[in-house]
């Protein structure tokens, strides 16, 4: 029994759910059409942090009820800094290690092993999508394209996303990244 894809409808006025959409449908192209591997190590180190964050501050808890207040000050200071201090490294790691990126893909090709990541981003108020696709290949070499396009550009007047637009958006971008054409 072959699964059919299921039709999203979406409010084509909210921008941030029309970012979701198209964020979606791209990593959709990316991990089905193109032939990649989703990679997790992103989030996987995001919920580390997390979890790190979590752990601490069921240990303080957890010592708290052992050993109630008077006697526990010093474990509750060191938890609670603690916590403040991974919810620091936490901004940090969001703001400059994850930058938006909503799919990392892995793409084997013979001896070249290619590594994508995809991020977007929507001004407050606007309907223009700007997606940023990068590819580092195993060389260490990395190479950059991004488009500007209109919400309209992916989505009908139903609010259905059009997955031949954005194969074609996204394939025209791929198939720009992965040639071997000189930069200046």
């Amino acid at each position: 029994m072959a699964e059919t894809p299921e039709t999203v409808k979406i409010n084509k006025w909210d921008g941030a759910a029309a970012k979701n959409a198209i964020d979606d449908a791209i990593r959709e192209v990316l991990t089905g059409d193109l032939k990649c591997k989703e990679s997790f190590a992103l989030i996987d180190g995001r919920l580390f942090l997390c979890a790190l964050a979590v752990g601490v501050a069921l240990y303080a808890l957890l010592w708290d009820y052992l050993y109630p207040f008077p006697q526990s000050r010093l474990v509750l200071i060191i938890c609670v800094s603690s916590y403040f201090i991974l919810m620091g490294i936490l901004t940090l790691y969001t703001t400059f290690k994850e930058k938006g990126v909503f799919v990392v893909a892995k793409e084997k090709n013979g001896n070249n092993n290619r590594v994508w990541e995809a991020s977007s981003y929507v001004k407050k108020h606007d309907d223009k999508y700007n997606l940023v696709l990068v590819m580092r290949d195993s060389t260490g070499k990395t190479r950059e394209a991004s488009i500007i396009k209109s919400f309209a550009n992916f989505i009908d007047t139903n609010g259905t996303i059009v997955q031949p637009l954005v194969i074609n958006e996204i394939t025209k971008l791929y198939n720009s990244l992965s040639s071997d054409k000189k930069e200046k």
